[in-house]
């Protein structure tokens, strides 16, 4: 299943994983795998080179599997910012270690400068003034065993730039000892450099990294298979709520971690935005808060269906996949809502607006479902990592139609589940799909109800016969009224009992009031 390998020396190579080769590295080799479809699994092939390279004596192996999109790297990383670089060490070292007793944490590294040493020398300006030394000629003269002295600069006429001539020695003689035996022309002759200079020993510092100016140190891992790092993150977190860092050191989590946050502030204000925009939209062709407060609700609450979709499929919930399916999302609920409502305001004009609802439910129950179930007949493939490849077909009749197996090769080939570029779509097709079951409830039941509840509260708390109860319940119920309030309870209870009347319309019952009566049920008159 390898294509191509690639080798490079040292901590370089192709498409570095965010930057997170150690800096120990000696080298990196790179497999590129055949095309998918012709090999059997990543994780097969993942594994094998892992049990390879597991016995390789004096090399400790990390392997890195490349990511789409921006590469950040190791899933954990945990940044430790201090002032105080001996205290930011220590507390790197500790953490580290911890780390390591986390279940489920592999490739474990830090970006802690690496052990080494630097050569000091120093001259002691007394005794090379006793001498008659000079510090400049002295300071020339190191420059010969280690980067060489400058004499001039050269421009040749095929380059713009000036180019250095330098002098050293070879380099068989660049050492340290080189220095000890050399000897300086001096105004009393020829004097020995080690008479005047010092050669110490002290630690090298490879590089300084600051973040906002202050000094700090990465220490990352990998996540083991089947491990979520979201749920290692909280453990580390916990774990650091319980062992407070010293005073003086901050820390901050990068990685997904920092990616994750950024992109859910940036769907979030997306979200937002969009919803206002809608709102201001809806309050324009509605002219109607209720109604487009009613919509914009029915946006939201279809996050529901994509929660449920999150769990019956079994997937993670992706910030960028799933928020943008939510976002697309929203597009078709708000649709399904506005011609719902726009067909009501347009019946409520001409019959009552209890009817009203129940004739714009009738109305629109077919082209809001026809858009629901083409919409997720459609994204079905998607949700299933199904992919069509279109060249089985030109395979199919180059090999001709009719031949022996052809049939059956372009039936085993032509359909292709859980190839890479099919896996990209998966969380977002799931949001739409499920999100869009739900709204469809939202939309042909809950809207209609929501509207519904309107007019009864309008009409009944707040209308005549509101205040006729309320007025009917303040006094004292005696005589003729306890009566009439007893009574005008009963008949309602016999009306509940006996079904929902007919609605008759005002228009049909003008003309020929004999012919609509014979047609009216015996409790019409209570009905009106």
């Amino acid at each position: 299943g390898v294509a191509a390998v690639l080798a490079f020396a040292g901590s370089g190579g192709l498409g570095q994983q965010g930057g997170d080769s150690p800096s120990d590295s000696i080298g990196q080799v790179q497999l590129e795998l055949a095309p998918w479809g012709t090999r059997r699994s990543g994780d097969e092939i993942v594994a094998e080179v892992e049990r390879r390279v597991a016995g390789i004596p004096g090399v400790i192996p990390e392997l890195a599997i490349q990511k789409d999109g921006p590469q950040q790297g190791k899933p954990i990383q945990l940044r430790l910012l201090a002032s105080n670089w001996d205290l930011l060490m220590r507390t790197a070292a500790e953490t580290r270690t911890a780390f390591g007793g986390v279940e489920g944490f592999v490739n474990i590294d830090d970006t802690r400068p690496l052990p080494g040493i630097d050569w000091a020398i120093e001259v002691d300006r007394e005794m090379a003034g006793r001498f008659g030394a000079d510090i400049t000629t002295i300071g020339t003269i190191v420059q010969l065993v280690t980067r060489g002295a400058l004499l001039d600069t050269i421009r040749p006429d095929d380059s713009d730039e000036e180019l250095d001539i330098r002098v050293r020695f070879p380099e068989r003689d660049r050492l340290l000892s080189t220095l000890e035996q050399m000897k300086l022309r001096t105004e009393n002759g020829l004097v020995p450099l080690s008479n005047f200079i010092e050669i110490k020993p002290e630690k090298s510092l490879g590089e300084i990294t600051r973040f906002d100016t202050v000094r700090y140190v990465d220490v990352r891992a990998d996540v083991a298979p089947g491990v979520n790092a979201n749920e290692k993150i909280a453990e580390i977190t916990a774990w650091l709520e319980q062992n407070p860092l010293p005073d003086g050191v901050a820390h901050i989590f990068r990685g997904d971690q920092e990616e994750q946050a950024e992109s859910m502030a940036f769907l979030g204000a997306a979200f937002i935005g969009a919803l206002g925009l809608m709102f201001a939209i809806l309050l324009a062709q509605f002219n109607s808060i209720y109604n487009s407060v009613l919509v914009l609700t029915a946006v939201v609450m279809s996050v529901a269906g994509v929660l449920i979709g999150m769990m019956v499929m079994a997937q993670p919930f992706s910030i960028i996949m799933t928020g943008t399916g939510i976002v697309a999302l929203a597009g078709i609920v708000v649709n399904n809502n506005i011609v719902l409502i726009d067909t009501y305001q347009e019946l409520a004009r001409r019959m009552p607006k209890l009817e009203a609802i129940i004739r714009t439910a009738e109305q629109r129950i077919r082209p809001v479902l026809l858009t629901t179930i083409t919409t997720m007949a459609g994204l079905a493939p998607m949700m299933f990592a199904t992919s069509i490849d279109f060249s089985a077909f030109g395979a199919l009749f180059a090999a001709g139609p009719f031949s022996p197996g052809a049939w059956a090769a372009f039936s085993g080939s032509v359909l292709q589940i859980g190839s890479p570029a099919a896996l990209w779509w998966v969380q977002l097709a799931t949001a739409v799909v499920f999100g869009l079951g739900v709204s469809t409830f939202l939309t042909l039941l809950v809207t209609p109800a929501a509207l519904a509840a309107r007019i009864w509260v309008n009409e009944g708390l707040f209308g005549r016969y509101g205040r006729a109860h309320r007025a009917l319940g303040a006094a004292v119920l005696v005589g003729e009224r306890r009566r009439r309030f007893f009574a005008e309870t009963a008949r309602r209870r016999a009306l509940r009992r006996a079904g929902a009347p007919d609605l008759v319309w005002p228009d049909l019952i003008q003309g020929d009031q004999s012919a609509q009566a014979a047609k009216r049920p015996p409790y019409a008159d209570a009905a009106e």
